[in-house]
C-alpha cells in the first residue's frame, strides 16, 4: 500500500480531474462554434446528403426570382441579388448557429438599400454593408447575440409592416408599366405615380396579374411546389410568346453576368466611413433581428435550438464577404429557411448547396434571365410586401394590445413610411423603453399606511401574506410596500409618497421582499428617505431584502452610514420597530 494520505490525489488522478473539468467547463469560443461543425461531428450519412441536396435545390429555385426581384426593388442590378445569395448564403449556412437557416438578400432591406444608394451610391452601400459585418462580428465576440431578443415586439411589427407598405408602393411603377422617374420619398412617390398614369401599359398589368394569380394559386393548392419560379417563368414566357410590349431584365439591365466578379475591398476612406456609419448600424441591427427571428421560427418548427452568438458571427462574416464581390446586405430569411425545413433538410449543408445551385444557374443559364419580365418580379415583391405587412396581426394588435404598445406600433409604422427607417427604429425603441419605465415606476410603490388594508383587492387569499399587511400596527409605525424592480424611473416616488402622506412616522418599515433589484438612483432615493426620517427623529427599518438589493446596499455602505435596521422578514421587522418606539 502507498504511504500517501488518502485525501491527496495522485498526479494521474489530478490530471484526469483537470481534463474532465476542462471538458465540462465551456470555453469562450465554444459559443461561436458553427452549427455545421456540430452537425458533422454527429455523423453524416449518404441519406442525409441526398436530403440536403434536394432541399438545397428546392430553396435555390425559390431564391432565384426572389433575389433578382429584391435587387431590382432596391434600385440596383439583378445580378447583385444573385451574388448575395451565392456568397452570403454560403457563409450564413456554413458558419451560422442554426441547423436549418438559409440566408440571402431580404425584402426588409429594400428600403435601407435604396436610401443608401440614392445618397451615397453603390460604393457607399458596399462600405456600409462591410462595416455592418464588422459590427456583427464584434457583437458576436462580445456575446451580444442573446440580447437582440429584447427588441420590443411592437417596434419589430411596426417597422416590418412599414417596410411592406413602402415596398408595395415602390413596385407599382413596373407592375403597371409606367414610364418616368419616381422620387424615393413615399410622400412624393405617390403623387409622381399618379402623374404618370397616362403611360399605363395594359400588357404589363396583364403579366403582373397573371403572376400574382399563379403565386396565390400555387401557395393555396400546391404549397410544396416552387410557385414563385413557375409564376415568373410562366408569365415571362407568355409575354415573350405573345410579343407583349413589357420591360425585361435584358431590355433594362442588359442581362446578368455568367460568373462572380473578382473580389475587391470597398471604399474605407475616413470620409466614406463617417458618411455611411449610421446606415451600417441600421443594417447590422436589421440583420441581427431578422436572422434571429428566423432561427427562432426554425427552432419552433423543428424542436431544435440555435446558437445565437454563432449565428450573429456567421451573419457578420457573410456581410463582410458579400460586398467584396459587389453583393448586398444579407440575413437569414424565414421563407427560405421554412422551405428548407419542409424540403427535408438535415444539416446546414443544405444551405451551402443552395448557394452552389444558384452559382451554377449563373454559370450555365444566365442568358435566360434576360427574358424575365419586370412586371413579374414586381408581382413577386408585391406578394412579399403583403406578407410583410401582416394585416391580420396589425389589426389584432391595434384592437387588443395595451394602449402603450399600440402607440409604439403606430409611431414606428408611420415614421418608417413617412420619414426614415433609422428614425423609426430609434423613436420606437426609445418610446417603448420610456413607456416601460413609466409602467414600472407606477408599479413600484404599492402603498403606505398603518396596515395593508387600504387598497387591497377583493381576493386577499391571492395576495402574499405578511404580519405587516395583515394587522393594525402600533401608533408611530408605518409601512411602505414596494413591488417590482426599483430603478431611476420610479425612485423619486419613494420620498414623494411619504411627503404626500402629510406626516413622518417615528419608524418607517420599508417592505422590499417583492423588489428583485435596485439601481444606484434607487439607492440614492432610499438614502434620502433615511436622511429625511433622521432629521425628524425617525428611523428606517428595511424588511425582506433579496440578494441583489442586499449586495448593492452593502457596496454603498448604506445601512451603516444611516443606521438602518435590516430584518429578514416582516415579523422581525415589526419587533425591531416596536423596540425602537420603547
Amino acid at each position: 500500500m502507498s504511504d500517501m494520505p488518502r485525501h491527496e490525489p495522485t498526479a494521474a488522478a489530478a490530471t484526469v480531474s483537470q481534463t474532465e473539468s476542462a471538458r465540462s467547463a465551456p470555453s469562450y469560443w465554444s459559443a461561436l462554434v458553427p452549427k455545421l461543425v456540430i452537425a458533422l461531428r454527429e455523423g453524416y450519412s449518404a441519406e442525409a446528403l441526398g436530403k440536403d441536396l434536394l432541399a438545397g435545390l428546392t430553396v435555390a429555385i425559390l431564391a432565384l426570382p426572389l433575389s433578382m426581384a429584391i435587387a431590382i426593388g432596391a434600385g440596383v442590378t439583378p445580378d447583385r441579388g444573385l451574388i448575395t445569395t451565392v456568397v452570403a448564403g454560403f457563409f450564413i449556412s456554413a458558419l451560422g448557429g442554426s441547423r436549418f437557416q438559409v440566408g440571402g438578400p431580404a425584402a426588409a432591406f429594400i428600403v435601407i438599400i435604396a436610401s443608401i444608394v440614392q445618397v451615397h451610391g453603390v460604393a457607399g452601400l458596399m462600405t456600409a454593408t462591410f462595416l455592418a459585418g464588422l459590427l456583427l462580428v464584434g457583437a458576436a465576440l462580445l456575446k451580444l447575440g442573446t440580447y437582440i431578443k429584447y427588441i420590443p415586439g411592437p417596434v419589430i411589427l411596426g417597422f416590418t409592416s412599414g417596410i411592406g407598405v413602402i415596398i408595395a408602393i415602390g413596385q407599382l411603377k413596373d407592375f403597371f408599366g409606367l414610364s418616368g422617374d419616381v422620387p424615393a420619398e413615399v410622400l412624393h412617390k405617390v403623387p409622381a405615380l399618379w402623374e404618370m398614369r397616362q403611360s399605363f401599359n395594359w400588357a404589363a398589368l396583364l403579366v403582373g396579374v397573371v403572376t400574382l394569380a399563379v403565386i396565390s394559386g400555387m401557395r393555396r393548392w400546391r404549397p410544396a411546389w416552387p410557385g414563385l419560379l413557375f409564376a415568373v417563368v410562366g408569365a415571362s414566357g407568355l409575354a415573350w410568346a405573345l410579343g407583349l410590349p413589357v420591360d425585361t431584365i435584358g431590355s433594362r439591365f442588359g442581362g446578368i453576368p455568367s460568373a462572380l466578379p473578382m473580389p475587391q475591398l470597398p471604399d474605407l476612406s475616413p470620409a466614406m466611413i463617417s458618411a455611411v456609419l449610421p446606415s451600417a448600424f441600421t443594417i447590422a441591427f436589421l440583420v441581427g433581428v431578422e436572422s434571429l427571428l428566423s432561427a427562432v421560427a426554425a427552432d419552433a418548427k423543428t424542436g431544435g435550438r440555435h446558437r445565437s452568438n454563432a449565428e450573429v458571427m456567421g451573419q457578420g462574416i457573410a456581410n463582410i464577404a458579400s460586398p467584396l464581390f459587389g453583393g448586398l446586405p444579407a440575413t437569414g430569411v424565414i421563407a427560405r429557411t421554412g422551405t428548407n425545413i419542409s424540403a427535408g433538410a438535415r444539416t446546414p449543408l443544405s444551405g451551402v448547396f443552395h448557394a452552389v445551385f444558384v452559382l451554377l444557374f449563373m454559370l450555365l443559364a444566365a442568358p435566360l434571365a434576360s427574358y424575365l419580365a419586370l412586371p413579374c418580379l414586381a408581382a413577386v415583391l408585391l406578394s412579399v410586401a403583403w406578407r410583410l405587412i401582416d394585416w391580420s396581426e396589425v389589426s389584432h394588435f391595434l384592437q387588443r394590445a395595451p394602449f402603450d404598445d399600440r402607440l409604439v406600433l403606430l409611431a414606428t409604422l408611420v415614421l418608417t413610411i413617412l420619414v426614415d427607417l433609422n428614425v423609426a427604429i430609434g423613436v420606437g425603441f426609445g418610446l417603448a423603453c420610456m413607456l416601460f419605465m413609466h409602467r414600472m415606476a407606477e408599479a413600484a410603490v404599492a402603498g403606505i399606511g398603518t396596515s395593508n388594508r387600504l387598497d387591497e383587492p377583493d381576493e386577499p387569499e391571492a395576495q402574499p401574506r405578511s404580519v405587516l399587511t395583515e394587522m393594525e400596527l402600533p401608533a408611530g409605525i408605518q409601512v411602505l410596500s414596494l413591488a417590482g424592480p426599483l430603478f431611476f424611473g420610479g425612485a423619486s416616488s419613494l420620498a414623494d409618497t411619504l411627503r404626500m402622506s402629510g406626516s413622518y412616522p417615528r419608524v418607517l418599515i420599508l417592505r422590499m421582499r417583492d423588489v428583485p433589484l435596485v439601481d444606484a438612483t434607487a439607492l440614492s432615493a432610499i438614502e434620502d428617505l433615511a436622511t429625511d426620517l433622521g432629521k425628524r427623529g425617525g428611523r428606517l427599518v428595511i424588511s425582506g431584502l433579496q440578494k441583489q438589493p442586499r449586495e448593492a446596499m452593502a457596496r454603498m455602505d448604506l445601512v451603516a452610514r444611516h443606521d438602518i435596521i435590516v430584518a429578514s422578514n416582516g415579523f422581525i421587522a415589526l419587533e425591531k420597530a416596536k423596540a425602537l418606539l420603547a
